[in-house]
């Protein structure tokens, strides 16, 4: 294939996951704790030398590849709801679930909800870990900042504490894999979690009542978006004029 035509193809290519990547951000900006994604760019064209060529820029390819799918886990602002059961992470940080399959899973809080087994789990179901079991017919639930969960039989009993949220940070939050909707694994880019109480050791506060809104702003979605379209554009007036330089080729081909 001629080359001009697979750069741009794949440029349109690229450009086109973009769009949808920036799409989605669009569609999700009123969800609680979403976060936004971006699609990572690498060239094709030259890597360092090869025992095989020995060249200083080994050609491996042409055209433009994707490179992936991250998602940018800067935190979005908090909005108060006065909803006991809403929890958010004021800062770096995520609550430790238990998937379906027994691993490990990390969200950014949300609406929390008491399983049908009695124990505190987040918004997608998954049970909180460590587990902190919730008695039957309590009055109030209160999480404290520095993630300390009491409860009360009534108004007038006293705080009984049933369990104590940690909150687990990774060095690269940007190459954790979505498993669930807000729900992520650890990767091997992401590296392993690292625990520490709420407010300490370089993660944020536990806000009860309130919900972590997403952290995609319209401003800069619009001008991403029209980055990509004329990427896209300009991808497809290549192909329209290599078209016609090959057209003419074989035309004098044919003179």
């Amino acid at each position: 294939m001629n080359d001009s035509l697979y750069i741009a193809a794949t440029g349109m290519q690229a450009q086109q996951l973009s769009i949808d990547a920036i799409a989605n951000n669009l569609a999700n900006v009123s969800t609680a704790g979403f976060k936004k994604g971006r699609v990572q760019f690498q060239e094709m064209m030259h890597a360092g030398p090869t025992p095989a060529t020995g060249n200083a820029a080994a050609p491996l390819g042409i055209g433009i590849a994707v490179g992936g799918q991250v998602k940018d886990f800067a935190p979005g602002s908090l909005t108060q709801t006065g909803a006991a059961m809403d929890l958010a992470v004021d800062g770096a940080g995520f609550l430790e679930v238990t998937l379906a399959d027994g691993s490990r899973g990390y969200t950014r809080g949300g609406t929390l909800q008491v399983s049908k087994d009695g124990f505190l789990a987040a918004a997608s179901g998954h049970v909180l870990r460590p587990a902190i079991h919730i008695p039957a017919n309590v009055h109030a639930i209160t999480v404290a900042p520095d993630g300390k969960v009491t409860v009360q039989a009534n108004e007038k009993s006293a705080p009984v504490e049933v369990g104590q949220i940690e909150l687990a940070n990774f060095g690269n939050p940007a190459a954790l894999n979505m498993v669930a909707a807000g729900v992520y694994s650890p990767t091997e880019g992401s590296g392993e979690a690292v625990f520490g109480r709420p407010g300490t050791q370089g993660v944020g506060r536990l806000a009860q009542g309130a919900l972590e809104n997403s952290n995609v702003t319209l401003v800069d979605e619009m001008v991403t978006l029209m980055v990509a379209q004329r990427a896209y554009e300009m991808a497809s007036k290549v192909i329209q004029a290599s078209d016609e330089l090959m057209s003419m080729t074989n035309n004098l081909r044919r003179g």
